[in-house]
């Protein structure tokens, strides 16, 4: 007997075509294929599949991914948690996919948080440059497992400093990191790499802390908490309220000077 809560959406990051979030108690998937890179973590249970006529699995710490156009299946006797992105053919080169056919399953804990914290950033208004950075450093962190890094040697800071200033040019309004790759000819996880060299920080985080810092200046300066949220960039009061708590360790509220 099997039974499953199934959820599954196209989010708005370019990049990842779907995103599937699945308990079952029982379930055994027939061979296919998708048109994806399927990248798959396994939260609870265990996953085993074939895949090119060898058996593999997924459980714990084990990061799968599985190449496009390559039939696999998927089964488990016990109930089994698992969160999937379906990544566009382009995030990934494809003469990996003979790399992934033969090394489908590694274990990753560091890989594996990413990908389980951009699971909760899809989708997350206000969160879209986090979910972006955090794409860029997954498909690099796939294209190092499998032996074909995009980025090697030593990592130039130059580019940090230009994205620093891009960001402080648009602190409110914000940028996307696909447009700030585009303004400074620089590959997107290429740009974040270099932004932690530098400043030990992603650029997202350096975006939220400037954000914070002009919401404090118009708390200050008496602006009422209902304008400071738009007016800093957040997307709304409770996205301005999460991260000021969590920088300041006050809400907006505790800060504002007595009346």
């Amino acid at each position: 007997m099997s039974g499953a809560q199934f959820a599954a959406w196209r989010p708005r990051l370019d990049g990842v075509v779907e995103v599937l979030s699945a308990h079952f108690t029982g379930h055994a998937y027939p061979m296919h294929a998708h048109d994806t890179w399927t990248l798959l973590i396994v939260d609870s249970g265990a996953v085993r599949y074939d895949l090119d006529r060898h058996e593999r699995g997924s459980f714990g710490e084990v990061v799968t991914l599985l190449p496009p156009h390559v039939p696999h299946n998927g089964s488990s006797s016990h109930p089994f948690r698992k969160r999937v992105l379906y990544l566009s053919p382009e995030q990934l080169p494809p003469r990996l996919i003979g790399a992934s056919v033969d090394r489908s399953d590694f274990p990753d804990r560091r890989l594996r948080t990413m990908i389980s914290t951009l699971h909760e950033l899809i989708g997350q208004p206000g969160e879209e440059l986090a979910a972006e950075s955090h794409l860029a450093e997954i498909t690099e962190r796939l294209r190092d497992r499998l032996g074909h890094p995009e980025i090697t040697g030593r990592v130039d800071r130059t580019p940090a400093r230009k994205l620093r200033d891009l960001l402080e040019q648009r602190v409110v309004p914000g940028i996307s990191l696909r447009e700030a790759a585009g303004l400074l000819h620089f590959h997107p996880a290429y740009l974040v790499r270099s932004f932690r060299a530098e400043f030990g920080m992603s650029p997202h985080q350096y975006l939220i802390s400037r954000r914070v810092d002009t919401a404090r200046h118009l708390i200050l300066a008496g602006r009422p908490l209902a304008a400071v949220a738009t007016e800093s960039g957040f997307y709304d009061q409770p996205h301005l309220i999460r991260h000021f708590r969590r920088i300041l360790g006050v809400s907006p509220t505790g800060f504002a000077p007595a009346r």
